[in-house]
C-alpha cells in the first residue's frame, strides 16, 4: 500500500472522477492510496475508517463467518465507493474487500470528517444511491463452495491473530469437522508448503512469496 499526498496528482484523478462535482464541493483533505493485487483494501482489522472511491482497477468484497465458509458479496470498478456504510454503522468483523489487481484509490478519514459529511446533502444522496446498489446485490449472494481446505486457509487468513491457528480441538469445532479431518489437512496443508507448523497443535499460514522462495 502506499499513499500520495501530491496535490497535483490528487486534483487530476479527482477531475477524472464520476464524482468529481460531489467532491470539489468538500472542503477536506484527499489523498491518493495505491494498493498491489491481493492486498486488503477494508478489513475488520482496520483501526482506521477510510472512505474510499476505486479511479483504477477492480476490488472482490466478501464475508468470512467464523467457520471459514467464503460469502462473495460484490466486486466493484471505477466508480465504486467503499466506507459508505461505516458513515452509519459499526464496522463489520466480517466483511473484507481485496485488490483484484492494481488499484488506486481517492481517499479520507471518515472520524475527521464525519459530522461535515453528514450536512451535505449531495453527498448524502450520493452515498444513498451507494448502498441501494449494495443492498440489491446481496440480496443475491451465495457461498462459494468450498473445501475443507479451503475453509482452513481462509480461517487462518482472516479470523486467525497473525494467520496463526493455535489449538486443533478449537478449531475444528469452529470449522464444523472432526479434530482428525482437520489435522489431515494440516498435515497436507504442511507438506505441501501452504503452512508452517511452530508449536504443537499450531501452525502460521505461509506468504505466498515465502512458497514461491522455497520452491
Amino acid at each position: 500500500m502506499e499513499r500520495i499526498y501530491d496535490k497535483k496528482k490528487i486534483r487530476d484523478y479527482i477531475a477524472k472522477s464520476k464524482y468529481h462535482a460531489v467532491l470539489d464541493a468538500l472542503d477536506i483533505d484527499f489523498y491518493l492510496i495505491k494498493y498491489e493485487k491481493g492486498e486488503l483494501v477494508s478489513s475488520p482489522f482496520q483501526n482506521e475508517l477510510l472512505f474510499q472511491i476505486v479511479e483504477q482497477g477492480s476490488i472482490n468484497i466478501y464475508l468470512i463467518r467464523d467457520d471459514g465458509t467464503r460469502y462473495s458479496l460484490s466486486t466493484g470498478t471505477t466508480d465504486y465507493l467503499l466506507g459508505d456504510m461505516d458513515i452509519f454503522y459499526p464496522k463489520s468483523s466480517n466483511i473484507y474487500a481485496e485488490a483484484a489487481e492494481r488499484l488506486t484509490c481517492i481517499s479520507f478519514s471518515i472520524e475527521k470528517y464525519k459530522e461535515a459529511l453528514l450536512s451535505e446533502n449531495q453527498f448524502l444522496i450520493l452515498l444513498c444511491n451507494s448502498l441501494s446498489a449494495k443492498m440489491g446485490a446481496i440480496t443475491a449472494f451465495d457461498a462459494v463452495p468450498a473445501s475443507l481446505t479451503e475453509r482452513v486457509t481462509s480461517y487462518m487468513k482472516y479470523k486467525c491473530r497473525d494467520k496463526t491457528l493455535q489449538g486443533i480441538e478449537k478449531t475444528a469445532f469452529r470449522l464444523h469437522c472432526s479434530a482428525r479431518q482437520l489435522q489431515r489437512v494440516l498435515n497436507q496443508m504442511e507438506s505441501s508448503g501452504l503452512v508452517k507448523k511452530s508449536g504443537k497443535g499450531t501452525y502460521k499460514l505461509r506468504n505466498p512469496l515465502e512458497n514461491h522462495v522455497q520452491k
